[in-house]
C-alpha cells in the first residue's frame, strides 16, 4: 500500500505518535517504519493527497510532535512512497546523507522572516534627502513644461529606492546571520525587500529572538513578519 512520508529521525528518536492520524480522507494511524540507524514517520494512504487545509494541518501536527522530542527531518508536503519496503530500501541506501544531515541540523529550528517597507514613506524619505530628486521635483510641481523631468525623476527615484532597498535588506541579514547555524536568502515577493530562512541553536534561541525583536523596534517604516520556530524544512 502506498505511503506518505512525514519526516525521518534517528533510530533513537521516541516517535511518540500514539493518537495521531495522517493525511487523506480517510486518515490512517500515523506509524514509524524502522531500519538501520533511521525511522521514517509514515502512514498509509489509498487516493492523491492535495495541499487541503486538513491535510497541510495534518502533517504540520506530525512535525510538531516529532520536533518536541529530538531531531528530524521534515519532509516537504505531498512525498508518497510506494510501500513499506521501498521506504526501508532507501534508508539503508541513503543513510550516511540521512544522518549526516541529522547532525547538521541537530538541537536547531528553522526561522523565516519576511521584510516589507513602506513605499510612500521611502519616497518622502528620498524626496527629502536627495537635493537632485528635491529639485526635479518642485521644478514639475511648479509648472516646468521639460517633457524629460518626470523620466529623470522616476529614474533616480527608482535607483535610489533600490539602493537603499538593498543597504536595508543587506544590514539586517549581517545582524541576524552571525547568530544561525546556516541561513537561505530566496528572491523576494510581493514586495518584499528580504526573505530568509535561518536555521537556529537552541544556544543561541534567547539572543536570536532578542535581535530580532531589536531590529523591528529600531528600523522605521518597515513590517516584519517572523515565524518559527518551524522543522527545518530548508536545510534538509
Amino acid at each position: 500500500m502506498p505511503l506518505y512520508v512525514y519526516s525521518i529521525t534517528g533510530e533513537a528518536h521516541p516517535c511518540r505518535l500514539d493518537g495521531l492520524t495522517g493525511v487523506g480522507s480517510e486518515p490512517a494511524p500515523v506509524r514509524a517504519i524502522t531500519a538501520g540507524r533511521l525511522r521514517a514517520v509514515v502512514s498509509d494512504v489509498e487516493e492523491e493527497i492535495r495541499p487541503r487545509r486538513r491535510d497541510l494541518a495534518a502533517h504540520q501536527e506530525v512535525q510538531d510532535r516529532l520536533m518536541a522530542d529530538g531531531t528530524v527531518l521534515p519532509l516537504q508536503f505531498g512525498y508518497v512512497a510506494p510501500d513499506d519496503e521501498e521506504v526501508t530500501q532507501v534508508l539503508l541506501e541513503r543513510a550516511d546523507g540521512y544522518l549526516a544531515a541529522l547532525e547538521r541540523v541537530r538541537s536547531c529550528a528553522e526561522y523565516h522572516l519576511k521584510v516589507s517597507q513602506d513605499e510612500d514613506a521611502l519616497l518622502r524619505e528620498i524626496l527629502q534627502e536627495s537635493d537632485q530628486a528635491r529639485r526635479l521635483n518642485d521644478r514639475i510641481r511648479a509648472g516646468d513644461p521639460d517633457p524629460r523631468l518626470p523620466i529623470q525623476l522616476g529614474e533616480l527615484v527608482a535607483a535610489e529606492v533600490g539602493e537603499r532597498r538593498e543597504t536595508l535588506a543587506a544590514g539586517l541579514v549581517q545582524s541576524l546571520v552571525p547568530l544561525a547555524e546556516d541561513h537561505s536568502v530566496r528572491d523576494p515577493a510581493d514586495g518584499d525587500i528580504l526573505n530568509i530562512s535561518l536555521l537556529v541553536h537552541d544556544d543561541n534561541k534567547d539572543a536570536f529572538l532578542q535581535t530580532q525583536a531589536r531590529l523591528a523596534d529600531e528600523v522605521g517604516g518597515v513590517s516584519f513578519r517572523f515565524s518559527g520556530p518551524l522543522p527545518p524544512y530548508s536545510f534538509v
